[in-house]
């Protein structure tokens, strides 16, 4: 019979003195965390541009500069940057003992609020950007009143929903959504046909029905084309010669012709911007 032999018992002095040592260690360790010996002192802030681009380096360095590269603080870094409600999400990196990378990822515009004479860019989940940038060539989106707080509510949130789900090379070519009292939300193809939308439900399966419709041949001409029920669009103009599933009605005047062609050259090559 093999006889266990018992594990040597240690004694009181020996487990005293392992609990002070691992004490001692995590001590130095949390001293060592925060000491100036591994101090952020070299930052380098990349990704940020516009108006307020040299103010979100400037306060994002401050901030730093208050932390170690072993110790980051992410709650503190956001903090100094929630005034600028540009900057979608933060990248930060360490290189240690000194060093510390922050990436600005930021909010991309994709339509502008117009209100009272003033226009402010809005990101695709409705965060109000900077006003007065000078948004150049983006959709509009036509307000009565100015909209309170930092995020668009309402038909108008409904409106950039619609903007963000467009194929992202098209934006160029829409020059504004608006909720029409018949035919709910409304994209206008600049020199061409509306775009009925109704709601903002399927907006995917809308989108890809439109173009569709805009890359057919038969559709050049049409002053709307109606995707409310993407299984079933139709194409057609306004003065009462009638509507056909997928192409305006024969006669239709060719008014929207050249830019109908130039939108459904822009549907069918764009691409949707890299996601952040």
């Amino acid at each position: 019979m093999v006889r266990r032999r018992a594990l040597p018992r240690l004694r009181p002095a020996v487990i005293a003195g392992l609990i002070a040592l691992i004490v001692l260690l995590g001590g130095f360790w949390l001293w060592f965390r925060d000491s100036s010996l591994v101090a952020v002192q070299r930052v380098t802030v990349t990704g940020a541009s516009g108006p307020d681009a040299g103010k979100i380096r400037t306060a994002l360095i401050a901030a730093a500069r208050n932390m170690t590269t072993l110790e980051v603080s992410m709650s503190q870094l956001n903090t100094a940057i929630a005034p600028y409600p540009d900057v979608k999400r933060l990248d930060v990196s360490t290189s240690f003992p000194h060093a510390m990378r922050i990436q600005v990822i930021e909010q991309i515009p994709v339509a502008v609020v117009a209100v009272a004479g003033r226009e402010i860019e809005v990101a695709s989940d409705g965060t109000l950007l900077h006003a007065d940038a000078g948004a150049g060539s983006l959709p509009t989106i036509p307000l009565g009143v100015s909209p309170g707080g930092t995020r668009l509510t309402g038909w108008a949130l409904s409106a950039v929903a619609v903007l963000a789900a467009a194929p992202y090379q098209l934006l160029p070519h829409i020059s504004q959504v608006a909720d029409d009292a018949g035919h709910g939300l409304t994209a206008q193809v600049r020199n061409g046909p509306s775009i009925y939308f109704g709601s903002a439900q399927q907006l995917g399966p809308k989108w890809t029905a439109a173009a569709a419709v805009l890359a057919d041949s038969s559709s050049v001409g049409a002053e709307y084309i109606d995707v409310s029920d993407p299984a079933r669009p139709a194409a057609g103009v306004t003065g009462g010669q009638g509507t056909a599933d997928g192409a305006p009605a024969s006669g239709a005047s060719s008014t929207g012709a050249s830019a109908g062609a130039d939108a459904s050259g822009s549907i069918a090559s764009s691409t949707s911007p890299p996601s952040p």
